[in-house]
């Protein structure tokens, strides 16, 4: 039997770290769908579209063994819709873990066939997220071991849009 997880998230954009958790839940799991919640109510830095294309370009040696979708709604609805049998969650601090297990008990409660799966985020990218990645980029820090090239590069190319310079 081929088993399904779903990995939710914002992934604006996708981080080394949201990498480390697929390349580790594709050990437990068949299939991953990397599935970017569209929450209107959130203001976004990517469109959905430059997400997706992102998360493909970054992904291709998983191709194979991952889908990328987006949805709004219940997650564990969407799960099952997919015919996942567990949600993937990455954890990177005890920080993480209250809220994280109250989604998963709301989950259990709503679909007691969806699992939840937490991994801890490797030590490596304990500290990365995609809010703190952006800003630092947006102050000129270095991200180039944060998130993929490509990814890099079109963080620079949205802040050099955005950003004209100080007049003095």
């Amino acid at each position: 039997m081929k088993t399904c997880a779903v990995y939710p998230g914002s992934f604006d954009p996708i981080t080394n770290g949201h990498i480390d958790i697929i390349d580790r839940g594709l050990k437990l799991f068949d299939t991953i769908i990397i599935a970017i919640l569209y929450n209107p109510a959130k203001k976004s830095f990517f469109t959905i579209n430059e997400r997706i294309d992102m998360i493909e370009q970054s992904l291709k040696q998983f191709s194979d063994k991952i889908e990328i979708d987006s949805f709004d709604g219940l997650l564990v609805n969407y799960a099952a819709q997919k015919k996942a049998t567990a949600v993937l969650r990455g954890m990177r601090a005890v920080s993480d873990f209250e809220y994280e297990f109250q989604m998963a008990l709301m989950n259990r409660k709503l679909n007691k066939n969806i699992q939840t799966v937490f991994l801890m985020t490797g030590l490596k990218w304990i500290f990365t997220s995609s809010s703190i990645i952006k800003e630092a980029a947006r102050f000129g820090g270095d991200i180039d071991n944060m998130v993929p090239d490509y990814v890099n590069k079109k963080i620079k190319e949205k802040f050099n849009k955005k950003h004209t310079p100080l007049n003095t």
